[in-house]
């Protein structure tokens, strides 16, 4: 059990040192110092780097995903609401203290270029959040495709919020999303 609680906190302590400083300011004698594990037990969990930052996104996808999908379960009822609480949970994502932006764009903005498995993995979470929220789009009985732009507004609230230091982006991109859903309600003749 050591062994498993060592790599736990190795996990996290190496999320919090990427979310806040970025992966390439971040070394490993840092991510053993603020986990405190031994830099030879650390390399048994990650043999490198790479692949601590892989472990990282990945239990990050599976984070966000849950965090998400909890959020629109617990907070809404109709299916329109429920496309919608996406927004309001990035609001309140981005009006947390420490918030850097989305850890996927980051890491792809450093690392993109040089690891192909980074560039995978964070497509497959890009892809995976625009299939629930096609999902949710087809409890409205839209068009699917409605996922797509809506991921573009979600995406663009998360650059913009990072950026500016603005968490009313995700308020901004809700009223664009509250368009586009009422546009394709019209188009097609629903009232989800």
């Amino acid at each position: 059990m050591p062994d498993e609680t060592d790599a736990l906190q190795v996990l996290a302590a190496a999320d919090r040192l990427f979310n806040d400083r970025g992966v390439q300011a971040v070394g490993m004698d840092s991510i053993r110092d603020a986990a405190n594990v031994p830099l030879k037990r650390l390399y048994q969990h990650y043999p490198s780097k790479a692949d601590l930052v892989c472990a990282v996104l990945a239990q990050r996808d599976r984070d966000v995903r849950s965090a998400i999908a909890e959020f629109v379960d617990a907070r809404t009822r109709t299916p329109r609401e429920r496309v919608l609480a996406v927004f309001d949970f990035l609001l309140d994502w981005f009006e947390e203290p420490g918030f850097r932006g989305c850890l996927f764009i980051n890491t792809v903005g450093e690392l993109g270029g040089t690891s192909d498995e980074v560039g995978r993995i964070a497509r497959s979470h890009k892809l995976a959040v625009r299939d629930y929220l096609a999902d949710l789009v087809a409890e409205c009985s839209l068009p699917v495709g409605l996922a797509d732009q809506l991921m573009i507004l979600a995406n663009g609230a998360m650059v913009t919020a990072a950026l500016h230091d603005e968490p009313q982006a995700a308020r901004q991109a809700r009223a664009a999303a509250e368009v586009l859903l009422a546009a394709a309600e019209e188009r097609d003749g629903s009232s989800a």
